[in-house]
């Protein structure tokens, strides 16, 4: 069996009663992470530009939301704004990777992509489950990850996204299968998914980052779309040698979805990490110790010469902003990262703003921080994403810390509680009233069983005036 077939019928024939159920239980916990991001980045100005655009075509019968905003579209549209909103404030979930090639030890943003492309057709498809959106998505994340595991290190380090590319094939995967596609109409969606995948990582620290994600997920759906339609494509297009493997990679290791596919999951190995801060992830590690060290040293800007942040050689390549002049280049700038924690002792998205970015007392923090290749660090593996991190006091005493993984892996995952804390700021963000919030988070945690169509009305609702998230905080 050739390994797009072998993708082919994963992804057409699992069913969900074979997925482990703590593998059901972190899907959950995405997708809730994916919801709440989508009602968020709803607000930012890609989105919103990305969105005029689309409402300037006039389409007028819609069938799926757009969340955060309540405006009803066609589905390809809903999934491009949706996926776009997900990964528009850096937030969104990443798989890890454990092998010593892997760079970074991360592959690709699962959730963007997958969750926008099989929502949308979940509200087309008369009579779409919760059950039916849970197994979609659960196939389609395992597919983008395993291929995305699968291509030579070389597909990110020469400078293609893989949240843009293999994002692509996870959402056609995803949305073949709540489509009730066979494995010849899958394979066909996954060979429209291969001709279709991009994004470039030059782009980072601005609109079109996220603009790759929502790209992947209405590219996904379309593909998917079409192939039903009885649309001609090559059987072969994850290995053949004209293909996508060969043409972006420039090779492959079978073995990762001829062997490991769907054994074991991702979800349960090597696991998917949530973002507790809406920035880069390669920035969480030193980000996690260095917060640590300010709240048990009680550590405020007058009292620190400099910060020291040592990484792997590779890290500076995606962190590339060192004096950002803007919200979404500081995602991607470790000295505003540690700079940020140092004044604020919190990075959230209120954090991450225009005026927060270029406030006089920020640019002060910044030049503090040093960003630096630590050889102890680039010995340490680029899968470990090891940041050490070393204080120099004004009154002469230093500190140190250090950290591989950070809050939010699966080594140090958040709890259900810290989960729905992120989710209802940001419902809070995106004007999502409380109740609506509180209502949703608990259907969306037990999606079997959940109607649709309420989930997307609750999150389209506007905020009560008047009506104050802390009032409810005892009950997240």
């Amino acid at each position: 069996m050739s390994l797009t077939a072998k993708v082919s019928r994963f992804a057409a024939t699992t069913p969900l009663d074979a997925v482990p159920p703590e593998v059901i239980l972190r899907a959950k916990h995405s997708i809730l992470d994916g919801f709440g991001l989508a009602v968020a980045g709803a607000r930012t100005e890609g989105v919103r530009i990305a969105a005029a655009e689309v409402d300037s075509y006039g389409c007028q019968a819609g069938t799926s939301t757009v969340l955060g905003r309540g405006s009803v579209l066609p589905a390809r549209f809903a999934a491009f704004l949706n996926g776009m909103a997900i990964h528009a404030d850096d937030f969104d979930d990443t798989q890890l990777a454990v092998l010593p090639d892997r760079v970074y030890g991360l592959l690709t943003h699962p959730t963007a992509p997958v969750l926008p492309a099989v929502l949308a057709l979940a509200e087309r498809i008369r009579g779409a489950s919760g059950t039916d959106l849970l197994t979609a998505y659960l196939v389609g994340v395992e597919v983008e990850c395993a291929i995305a595991e699968s291509i030579d290190p070389r597909h990110y380090e020469a400078g293609f996204h893989s949240t843009g590319t293999a994002g692509t094939f996870g959402a056609a995967a995803g949305a073949a299968r709540l489509l009730g596609y066979d494995e010849g109409d899958t394979a066909a969606a996954l060979a429209l998914a291969g001709s279709q995948a991009s994004g470039l990582r030059e782009n980072f620290g601005t609109m079109t980052k996220p603009f790759h994600a929502g790209h992947a997920a209405e590219g996904g759906l379309l593909a998917a779309s079409l192939a039903g339609h009885g649309f001609t494509t090559a059987p072969d297009i994850l290995e053949a040698r004209r293909g996508f493997f060969s043409a972006a990679g420039g090779g492959y290791d079978p073995g990762k979805i001829r062997d490991h596919l769907g054994d074991p999951w991702t979800f349960a190995s090597p696991g998917v990490s949530i973002k507790p801060f809406p920035s880069g992830s390669l920035t969480h590690p030193a980000m996690t110790a260095f917060l640590e060290l300010v709240l048990a040293h009680d550590l405020h800007p007058s009292d620190v010469a400099e910060v020291r942040v040592g990484t792997n050689r590779h890290m500076p390549n995606a962190l590339i902003h060192h004096r950002p002049a803007d919200d979404l280049a500081a995602k991607f700038s470790m000295e505003f990262c540690i700079a940020i924690l140092l004044l604020r002792r919190r990075a959230g998205l209120a954090e991450f703003t225009d005026e927060v970015v270029n406030d006089p007392e920020v640019k002060a923090a910044i030049e503090k921080v040093r960003f630096e290749v630590d050889p102890e660090a680039d010995a340490a593996g680029y899968n470990n994403m090891t940041s050490i991190i070393r204080v120099r006091l004004k009154d002469g005493r230093s500190l140190e810390a250090r950290a591989a993984f950070a809050k939010g892996s699966p080594a140090n995952p958040m709890s259900e509680a810290e989960l729905r804390q992120k989710f209802a700021g940001c419902l809070e963000a995106g004007g999502i009233g409380a109740e609506a919030g509180l209502r949703a988070a608990d259907l969306i945690l037990d999606l079997e069983n959940a109607d649709l169509r309420e989930i997307t009305r609750l999150l389209s609702a506007p905020a009560v005036t008047g009506e104050l998230w802390t009032r409810y905080s005892a009950r997240w």
